[in-house]
């Protein structure tokens, strides 16, 4: 079958889910032999991760309102490669991508990362969301049902032997309960922090980095639980601590997908959620993962107390969501959704 040619662009931070899940599926199409170009702001990492994996991204300066190169350099991309379909990642590489003109015949895709406003994508001819609530968000704000189209991300299958718990300071018998994300308020460490002062004897890794680690250090200090805390930074082993700890917790305020509760499935872990509303979407309560309010200090210390104190149904939860990934969230499945997906949308060859 033909391959379309897709020209990816990407203008977000260093670190965080969308363009994880940007680097994951660039990858993955290029392993299934999609035709790429691969723009992205410049960072280092990011080029030299896609470069081992086969591709050689152009970077560009994606900055402010004085930065006049990289629309010309676009648009020369554009003109050299010829794509069919351009997927620009968030707002800013939309902003950049220039008009269609003459010659140009490409269709436009914008991927949705979070519940956007929709003026900076009126110039696009589809919306991609990677879940049914930011579909109905998007239609609900007036875009066109036919051109809303829900594409899931899906987790790696990588596995990897536990982590030493010496090599974190940690006890071989306590019970580790395991979070990641960007430090950020959005993603409500703080509120985990003060449930976790409630569940005696275990501890709590934390795998990121961001402008809140000084006040969850700070509040660590405060609630008396610094030294069963473990802020590990930038991690590229969440495999490892995935199977080293007892029970993964997304205690996110808002999460409009929940990569981490994907990736805590696919690694086999039992998942506490807050209900924000990725994890509400995601998670079946009882059965693949258990649901807290967001922001309830109690309810969460509570449900983490319970589920460390049944084996047997933090089992049966690890498996049910291991099931739903392999259903739904596999690198395989998604994969070929997006390439169909591009094969139905694809302007004619020019």
């Amino acid at each position: 079958m033909q391959s379309v040619r897709v020209l990816q662009a990407m203008a977000g931070a260093a670190h965080g889910g969308a363009e994880l899940f940007f680097e994951r599926l660039t990858l993955a199409l290029h392993r299934a032999g999609t035709e790429q170009r691969v723009l992205i702001r410049r960072n280092p990492q990011r080029a030299a991760t896609l470069q081992a994996g086969g591709i050689a991204a152009v970077e560009l300066p994606f900055g402010g309102l004085f930065d006049f190169t990289t629309k010309r350099r676009f648009a020369a991309e554009i003109t050299r490669f010829a794509p069919q379909v351009v997927l620009s990642w968030m707002n800013r590489a939309t902003r950049f991508t220039p008009p269609k003109t003459t010659g140009k015949g490409f269709v436009h895709v914008a991927r949705l990362g979070g519940y956007y406003d929709l003026k900076y994508y009126q110039a696009c001819d589809h919306l991609v969301c990677n879940t049914q609530d930011l579909v109905e968000y998007v239609i609900r704000e007036g875009w066109p049902s036919e051109r809303t189209h829900y594409l899931p991300n899906f987790a790696e299958e990588v596995s990897a032997p536990p982590v030493s718990r010496v090599s974190l300071n940690t006890p071989e018998t306590a019970p580790v309960l395991f979070a990641l994300g960007r430090l950020h308020g959005n993603k409500g460490f703080d509120t985990l922090l003060r449930a976790f002062a409630q569940v005696p004897g275990a501890y709590l890794w934390i795998a990121g980095e961001g402008p809140e680690r000084a006040a969850l250090e700070a509040l660590a200090q405060e609630l008396g639980v610094a030294d069963r805390l473990r802020l590990l930074g930038w991690r590229n082993d969440a495999p490892a601590l995935h199977a080293a700890a007892d029970l993964f917790v997304c205690p996110s305020r808002h999460e409009p997908l929940g990569n981490v509760v994907i990736e805590a499935w696919a690694q086999g872990s039992p998942v506490v959620a807050a209900a924000s509303q990725g994890p509400c979407e995601l998670i079946t309560p009882g059965v693949t993962g258990l649901l807290t309010p967001v922001d309830d200090v109690a309810a969460m210390a509570h449900t983490l107390n319970a589920a460390l104190a049944d084996r047997a149904a933090l089992a049966a939860m690890a498996e049910a969501g291991r099931a739903a990934y392999q259903a739904q969230f596999t690198e395989a499945a998604v994969v070929a959704r997006y390439q169909d997906f591009f094969r139905r949308l694809a302007a004619p060859a020019v």
